[in-house]
């Protein structure tokens, strides 16, 4: 029989979506939003929207929440949040930011509308893969001049969050936002409340994230998104570890190129996203979509 921690996953789409994703617990996800912003905007209240962007093809997940938030001085604003590696990351992330701005235009009158915009943000969690490499855990991207840094437009904004470059011990945590980011990634890992978390707020957080809580088919969708989870990482880091260092060492005696190709092959058998394998073995995607039609093809 499988053992399960204490507590379910965070970084699981299955469930991030039951503690973040239902009405009753909203005030958990505009806890963790607001610090997000660290004041830029407060957010006194949220809806949640039914209209979520997927991926090309089914591994490539979907856009978690698309959310219409109310601030304190009533202005509203339309945030997506993300959590799944997906192939040209960033422009993607782009994409779903320039959507929702279209989105917002009317199909008629255009021009009795007068590009009244509402404001759009961009949220994306990365659980098991790096945005960039620096070392920061915290990326906060807005319009600006490329000459002075000053923001040219603030109400578009993109807050990239890289799990694996947050390490701070639960004892150094000094603000509800790290406390969120360490509970985001170590959730599973814990067997109680620490007393560095004692606030109301994550009281209620430990009280619903209980593996016990769930029933039968929530226990199965769990366990069918913790696996997924798992698989991922495992063929991530078997890949890493063995597979290509094993192809580039071959490649540099067979012949560099086609070593690299045969680790891509390999990787794709495995259902690895083309932007990661490419990042990897340094090949361009447009190459690993060739092998990858090569593939289908055998």
């Amino acid at each position: 029989m499988q053992q399960h921690s204490r507590y379910i996953d965070l970084t699981t789409d299955y469930g991030f979506k039951r503690i973040f994703g239902r009405e009753t617990n909203k005030d958990l996800l505009m806890s963790f939003l607001n610090e997000l912003f660290q004041g830029r905007k407060v957010i006194k209240d949220l809806v949640y929207n039914k209209n979520e962007h997927s991926g090309d093809i089914p591994e490539q997940g979907a856009v978690i929440f698309d959310l219409t938030c109310t601030a304190d001085d009533d202005s509203q604003f339309i945030i997506e949040v993300q959590r799944r590696h997906q192939e040209l990351f960033k422009q993607r992330t782009i994409y779903y930011g320039a959507k929702l701005i279209s989105d917002q235009a009317p199909k008629g009158h255009r021009s009795d509308w007068g590009y009244d915009i509402t404001e759009v943000y961009v949220i994306a969690i990365m659980d098991g893969f790096h945005f960039s490499n620096k070392p920061d855990y915290l990326h906060d991207i807005c319009l600006c001049h490329r000459k002075t840094g000053e923001i040219f437009y603030d109400k578009l904004g993109f807050i990239y969050l890289e799990l694996l470059n947050f390490n701070k011990p639960e004892e150094q945590l000094t603000t509800d936002l790290e406390r969120w980011l360490f509970v985001l990634k170590n959730m599973a890992k814990l067997d109680k409340l620490s007393p560095y978390l004692r606030k109301p707020i994550f009281e209620k957080l430990f009280s619903i994230a209980e593996y016990t809580r769930l029933n039968k088919e929530e226990k199965d969708m769990y366990d069918v998104s913790l696996k997924r989870k798992w698989d991922e990482y495992s063929l991530l880091t078997s890949a890493e570890t063995r597979g290509i260092r094993q192809g580039l060492e071959q490649g540099l005696q067979q012949g560099r190129l086609e070593g690299l190709k045969d680790g891509a092959r390999n990787m794709l058998a495995r259902g690895l996203d083309v932007q990661f394998i490419s990042e990897i073995v340094g090949l361009p995607t447009d190459e690993i979509k060739k092998l990858l039609n090569g593939c289908y093809l055998k």
